[in-house]
């Protein structure tokens, strides 16, 4: 479980915080002011404003309240997952420019930092996670920047730059902070009924706003009506396969909580870098069935694989839920790009709509493809 106070200094959680906001405050003072916009940049704010921030709201229910909920699975740690999430959220999202889509990459950057915790929960003070979190979002801005901006990769719903990258850097901490001894599971981290119960209801808030999650970068119209119907189409193909195969895996066809917790998420996960792209119905499906047996198969399978080889601690199974759906959808991405720039024979070639005009001219010159809408009414 966590470490006991002993081990770290006297107050060293508050000073770290108080030393933190003192700076911010300071820095503010004399560096940040707000602008003062002319008529156009006032309608333009408008239209920023009652376009995106209604997904912002989504999003931040889906951080706030849904992934730390979704935490509580360990009966003794249910309040301590809350409120360190709720902290690693707060102190994350401070270092931005102020513009609300400075303020949307900045929550992308707070995710990165919560999913990473998942892979230690339990196991370390409040001051470690906030020491985690000053390293891992400079390495998470870089990386980002280099993949998007200089690779030109396209990963509207993160699945490379978030889900990947957090997995591997919380797996990253772990192995360096755990390396030693392979610490056995503790009796007070078995799940219970009660705290899988408030897990659960963590995992169906999440599920109902990722498609806000996925969409919010995308470009308005086609490509962001395609993100939506993508989404829902893997999350709920990844669903239906999340009971199917633990049911099959579990002894007399029991539903393991555990799986569905999860694996009903993994379709989000694998269709974030596809999602705005002209694919057929058929593909999301797919993707998202796939994505969820690879997950219930990691938590059956790998992570024991894992921890009895390596002495990897995972202790939420983020390895299962976002490094292996994430790869896939990564390679996903590359079939669908393969496709696309093979495809010169119809006179409605698909469009592969970049999110961030970075990357737009990876595929410049493709024509508009239809909206998954009509695909579907075809």
């Amino acid at each position: 479980m966590a470490v006991p106070p002993s081990t770290y200094p006297c107050h060293l959680l508050p000073l770290f915080l108080a030393f933190f906001q003192g700076a911010l405050l300071l820095f503010f003072a004399l560096f940040v002011t707000y602008d003062k916009p002319s008529a156009e940049d006032t309608i333009l704010v408008a239209n920023q404003v009652y376009s995106t921030f209604p997904f912002f709201q989504d999003i931040q229910v889906m951080l706030m309240v849904g992934l730390g909920l979704l935490l509580t699975f360990l009966p003794r740690y249910g309040f301590s997952a809350l409120t360190h999430n709720f902290l690693l959220l707060n102190f994350s999202m401070q270092w931005i420019h102020l513009d609300l889509h400075k303020l949307l990459i900045s929550e992308f950057a707070a995710v990165t930092v919560l999913i990473s915790m998942g892979a230690i929960l339990g196991r370390v003070s409040p001051c470690q996670l906030l020491v985690m979190a000053t390293r891992e979002i400079p390495i998470y801005l870089t990386s980002e920047w280099v993949i998007v901006t200089c690779l030109g990769v396209l990963d509207v719903g993160g699945t490379i730059t978030i889900h990947v990258f957090s997995c591997y850097f919380g797996l990253g901490v772990s192995k360096a902070l755990f390396r030693a001894t392979q610490k056995p599971l503790h009796p007070k981290e078995t799940p219970t009924p009660s705290s899988d119960l408030m897990s659960l209801v963590g995992t169906l808030i999440l599920w109902v706003f990722w498609p806000s999650f996925v969409a919010v970068l995308c470009q308005p119209g086609d490509a962001q009506h395609r993100a939506i119907l993508n989404t829902l189409l893997a999350m709920s193909a990844s669903a239906i396969t999340t009971v199917v195969a633990s049911s099959l895996l579990e002894r007399d066809d029991k539903l393991s909580l555990g799986h569905l917790q999860n694996g009903s998420l993994a379709g989000g996960v694998a269709i974030g870098v596809v999602a705005d792209m002209a694919l057929p119905p058929v593909a999301a499906l797919a993707l998202g069935s796939l994505s969820a047996m690879v997950c219930i198969l990691g938590f059956r399978f790998l992570t024991p694989l894992l921890g009895r080889k390596l002495r990897l601690l995972d202790q939420c199974g983020i390895h299962n839920l976002h490094g292996l759906p994430g790869i896939q959808g990564a390679a996903a991405s590359v079939l669908a790009v393969l496709v696309a720039s093979k495809d010169t024979s119809g006179s409605q070639p698909s469009q592969l709509s970049p999110a961030r005009g970075n990357a737009s001219e990876v595929l410049e010159g493709l024509q508009r493809g239809p909206t998954l809408f009509t695909l579907v009414q075809q």
